[in-house]
């Protein structure tokens, strides 16, 4: 558990949670605490009044206290357990307040737009360090419960050593967000930071090795060609394919297609070994298990679910699975299983991908962390 000033004892109190960053995501994060035992919202940040307004209406609670600045959110402490779901360019700077708060922490994905930004939180986390203190990396999509049955069999050693990962997305165009922040990379990272960090966080993940490499090709061909900013036009990726190597040799590939709406399934992930394939189809729920020893062909396949799950919300349960073992960590005082180091690592996948496709060439991951 963790050491807190206030002599609160966070293994059996009711956590208190505040969220700076009440837009879409951030009232998705007030949905699943309010299905978790023992916690609570007990404050909201965010600059923009409707925002706040539509995120304090979701609390189940007249006594939500609101703030526009996250810092007043801290100075109150009202909060054990703080959630940043705020703009991807403002992570950084929301990040190091946080951290120096004490309080626990989970940062929405991207860790920050830049691989200097991720390595400073980094660098303040471990300087703020607390005994106990939960910080947690918002990765999601390693709960969804196809992609975890998958890992699962990873794990057991159906596969063997993994030698191929393939992960495809064909989905919806970006979604409208506040002020329209999403449409321009120096806000988000760019597509394959903002949005493509959990699949790359996921390739790490299975491959169990660090990314030596990345080669991209992508471009924006159809979305948002036909808006307008302030005389800007939008210049994020809707499309890319990206190979990443890795330490070993194993080798993983990201299939992303963001005018697909024709998509039976929006996400699908392939792990291949020396011993045997699995494979999930993500938002249908199906999962293939399949060894070389038993023959061509011979392929069990599963629907999988988790009966666990209180919201399904907006990932298939992911995020309220996350909250779950977020919770475990902060009461049992463990370490969080998803940390800022594999956001860290997750971004500098992105960063280098679009780096490959800028510049037309191989782009080494020592160039992007040295």
């Amino acid at each position: 558990m963790v050491e807190r000033p206030d002599g609160r004892d966070d293994a059996e109190h009711v956590l208190r949670y505040g969220i700076i960053g009440t837009g879409m995501m951030g009232r998705e994060h007030i949905t699943n605490i309010a299905h978790l035992d023992g916690a609570i919202v007990t404050a909201l940040s965010d600059p923009h009044p409707d925002s706040l307004d539509r995120a304090r209406r979701a609390v189940d609670t007249d006594t939500v206290a609101t703030y526009t600045d996250h810092r007043d959110l801290l100075d109150t402490g009202v909060c054990d357990v703080v959630v940043v779901a705020s703009p991807n360019h403002t992570h950084h700077d929301v990040l190091l307040d946080v951290l120096d708060a004490g309080v626990h922490v989970l940062v929405e994905k991207p860790l920050c737009t830049t691989v200097d930004d991720c390595l400073e939180v980094i660098d303040r986390a471990a300087a703020t360090d607390r005994r106990g203190r939960a910080v947690w990396m918002g990765l999601e999509y390693r709960y969804m419960p196809p992609t975890q049955r998958v890992l699962t069999e990873v794990r057991a050693g159906t596969v063997g050593e993994v030698r191929m990962v393939a992960i495809r997305e064909h989905r919806f165009p970006f979604l409208m967000k506040v002020g329209d922040w999403n449409r321009f990379n120096r806000n988000t990272g760019g597509t394959l930071v903002e949005k493509c960090c959990h699949f790359f966080d996921l390739m790490n993940l299975v491959t169990g090795r660090r990314p030596l490499r990345v080669m991209a090709s992508g471009a924006q061909d159809v979305n948002h060609l036909d808006e307008s900013y302030d005389g800007e036009v939008p210049d994020i990726l809707d499309n890319a394919f990206v190979i990443v190597e890795y330490e070993g040799g194993a080798r993983a590939m990201l299939d992303l297609c963001m005018f697909a709406e024709a998509s039976r399934n929006e996400q699908e992930l392939s792990i291949v070994g020396d011993a045997g394939k699995v494979e999930a189809l993500v938002s249908e729920g199906v999962v293939r298990i399949g060894r070389r020893a038993d023959g061509y062909g011979n392929v069990r396949t599963e629907q999988v679910a988790d009966d666990s799950v209180r919201h399904a919300g907006l990932h298939h349960g992911a995020s309220y699975l996350e909250h779950v073992a977020l919770l475990d960590a902060i009461r049992t005082g463990s370490p969080a299983a998803v940390t800022l180091t594999d956001g860290l690592w997750s971004v500098a996948v992105g960063v280098a991908a679009h780096r490959s496709i800028d510049q037309g060439r191989v782009v080494e991951l020592s160039e992007i962390l040295g």
